[in-house]
């Protein structure tokens, strides 16, 4: 089974508020398996109009991903995050198929 990832791409506004969102989502992460893979860090944008904050989150499938967004601990967590911050949050079934080469 695939597994399933988080990808968003934030603008943080109000980096205090923010902080209280990130300790609201621990729990609903563990919960569901969440492993992080890309948290902030140097990145260059050759395409595209980038956010100042880059996140991939790994789950152990897709609907662990996609229970967890809905979850309600996690919804409380949005809910905090949503006056701190601009952007988008991508929730993809990852892929196990052939590669390249």
């Amino acid at each position: 089974m695939p597994k399933g990832y988080w990808i968003a791409r934030v603008d943080v506004t109000d980096p205090e508020q923010y902080d209280k969102y990130r300790a609201a989502n621990a729990q609903p992460f563990a919960r569901h398996g969440a492993r992080f893979l890309v948290r902030g860090g140097t990145f260059e944008a050759p395409e595209g109009t980038p956010r100042s904050r880059n996140v991939v989150i790994e789950f152990p499938s897709y609907q662990a991903a996609v229970d967890c967004y809905h979850s309600p601990e996690y919804q409380a967590a949005v809910a905090l995050r949503r006056p701190a911050s601009v952007g988008e949050v991508l929730i993809i079934e990852g892929y196990d198929g052939p590669q390249p080469g």
